[in-house]
């Protein structure tokens, strides 16, 4: 079962809920900057986004979590965090943040966060996570916490603000040694 949430000094996660649906279309489901490199086009009304949220609250808890991130000062709704099983004892991630919180360091503490509890689980042995050639943010993110970069996945995935052909995406992941510590670092 993935966790009902994470805390950092910055940051509370939670299960992305309904209830979130005018303050996310408001803050970065319409951003075309923000959704550059994800696999959804922005959306263009809010039951675009309520439909997103629907499919991300349905998902089973034991497969697939999709979080809210909400400033722990302030409580504003600072992006979103999914974390889903992809394969036996293997877990990847994708995450946005919205514009106004760019460049702070709060990806890179949702993420450490996220991927020292996996690495304490017995049921875990790896994490990872691609993101688009043309991402160089999230790639420095990814870098930051200790994901080591694999290499390129030629046409992998379609990312339909960029092009509608699969694109090459960068593959990071990280294994664990059996007592929760990283290898290779």
């Amino acid at each position: 079962m993935l966790p009902s949430g994470f805390e950092t000094p910055r940051v509370v996660m939670r299960p992305i809920q309904g209830s979130d649906a005018d303050a996310i279309f408001q803050t970065w489901a319409q951003d075309p900057d923000i959704t550059r490199f994800l696999i959804w086009k922005p959306h263009c009304s809010i039951e675009d986004t309520r439909s997103y949220l629907a499919h991300c609250v349905a998902e089973p808890p034991e497969a697939s979590r999709t979080y809210a991130l909400i400033d722990r000062k302030h409580g504003d709704l600072l992006g979103s965090f999914r974390v889903r099983r992809v394969a036996h004892m293997r877990l990847e991630c994708g995450y946005l943040l919205a514009k106004n919180f760019w460049g702070k360091g709060l990806m890179t503490e949702v993420l450490t966060a996220v991927i020292d509890w996996a690495s304490e689980q017995a049921d875990v042995k790896s994490f990872g996570a691609v993101c688009d050639v043309d991402n160089l943010a999230s790639a420095r993110v990814m870098t930051k916490v200790g994901l080591a970069c694999h290499g390129i996945l030629p046409n992998w995935i379609v990312h339909p603000n960029l092009s509608d052909a699969p694109r090459d995406c960068l593959n990071f992941g990280v294994q664990f040694h059996p007592n929760g510590r990283l290898i290779g670092e």
